[in-house]
């Protein structure tokens, strides 16, 4: 089903009703770098902020902060007993260490949103809020029925759970291991985005890994060739691991049944320093929905739609800078100088999906588990706004450009 033919009624009361619950005080990387994408200048004010109410190699990853990929595992199948169902728990796969990949279901609207967390491992807060916002979904309020009515929330809170037990970015796999899956790729060298040297505090030497979120194919179908290998930053992927073929699978699983998916949500972290625009103000999130320059992939283009995506992220703009004037509003607008077809986002927004990214403040060997309640909330603020917009389809009355408003990321100089 397309978008332009999705309707619903009485959006606005279910908006409002789920994202003030959500709303509640919590208590008390490209893509993939911690360092962020090219500097830009930063002013006066912007530079003078650093280091007084931020340090970015704190070294304290506050492992005990976070879930395990045994306590997720409890959490989910809890979460189904106490909703009867109505929460559905499945495995859609194992990690190469053999370690389960759970997805968690609600609804059953002609709307599906996928929701993705920690495929890079050091990068957490949105596994919390993935478990919150099932919650949500999953009570017997009014507000909540019609959500359920409405969309069919699909969200995956640790794909990569063995670089989450290892506190990492990349998986836990070698290059011979690949190999061995795959006899086609003997000889061939090594992707450019395996890592065997020390990296963000780990030593990728004696247990190497791969950038997970690097090896995805806009081609859905795309068999592994020698040939393209090792590639580049702007090459697409191979699907050469368990955890992106997992995801790859569920994609394809979800876009046989529901026609496409509307709406990909990916959650990340970045590193802790970053300001918003010439503001001065530290950076809580960043968000984006550009990924790739359409123009260098228009072969793999089965509905690339910027503008969707564009107001997806207004969506998660607008839940935030509800929040009144507090670090909630801090938003800034990731680098849009990226092209990564290799990417998650990139693959999927080339398969029709409005894409969003979440760039979370500080991963965890910078950051450790700093104002984890409040960035957590935060997380979950964003994605409510984006949930309840495509419920009631108020997403397309939002205006696109007011996402090209949004402050750039700003990076502070020594």
């Amino acid at each position: 089903m397309s978008r332009s033919t999705h309707r619903a009624v009485g959006g606005s009361t279910l908006a409002l009703a789920l994202c003030a619950t959500l709303a509640l005080p919590a208590g008390s990387a490209p893509l993939e770098r911690s360092s962020g994408p090219a500097a830009a200048p930063a002013s006066p004010a912007a530079s003078s902020l650093q280091g007084q109410s931020c340090n970015d190699n704190t070294g304290d990853t506050g492992s005990n902060s976070w879930l395990s990929h045994a306590e997720l595992g409890d959490r989910l199948h809890r979460l189904e007993q106490q909703t009867r169902g109505t929460v559905q728990v499945d495995t859609i796969g194992q990690s190469n260490q053999g370690r389960d990949v759970w997805s968690a279901r609600v609804g059953q609207g002609d709307k599906v949103i996928l929701l993705q967390s920690e495929i890079h491992g050091n990068e957490k807060t949105g596994t919390h809020a993935l478990l919150s916002l099932l919650k949500e979904a999953s009570k017997n309020s009014p507000q909540a029925k019609q959500l359920r009515e409405q969309v069919t929330i699909v969200a995956v809170p640790q794909l990569n759970p063995d670089a989450s037990e290892l506190d990492r970015r990349a998986n836990d796999r070698t290059w011979d291991e690949v190999v061995a899956d795959f006899p086609q790729l003997a000889g061939a060298n090594a992707p450019w985005n395996y890592y065997t040297q020390p990296r963000q505090g780990d030593d990728y030497a004696s247990q190497p890994g791969f950038d997970v979120n690097r090896d995805f194919h806009p081609d859905l179908d795309y068999v592994p060739s020698a040939q393209d290998f090792p590639g580049t930053s702007a090459d697409p992927g191979w699907y050469i691991h368990p955890e992106s073929q997992n995801i790859r699978d569920l994609y394809t699983d979800l876009q046989a049944e529901f026609g496409t998916v509307d709406t990909f949500v990916d959650l990340h972290h970045q590193g802790p320093c970053y300001l918003v625009g010439d503001t001065g103000e530290e950076v809580t999130l960043s968000l984006s929905g550009k990924f790739v320059d359409i123009e260098n992939h228009t072969q793999y283009d089965k509905g690339y739609d910027l503008e969707y995506s564009k107001r997806l992220n207004v969506a998660a703009l607008d839940a935030l800078r509800a929040r009144g004037n507090s670090p909630f509003g801090n938003i800034s607008l990731y680098n849009q100088e990226v092209n990564l077809p290799g990417t998650a986002l990139g693959s999927f927004a080339l398969n029709g999906s409005g894409t969003v990214l979440f760039e979370v403040r500080g991963q965890t060997q910078s950051w450790g588990a700093k104002k984890k309640g409040q960035l957590v909330k935060a997380v979950e603020t964003g994605l409510m706004g984006i949930v309840t917009s495509v419920a009631d389809d108020s997403v397309d009355e939002l205006d696109p450009t007011r996402y090209d408003d949004i402050p750039p990321t700003t990076y502070p100089r020594n």
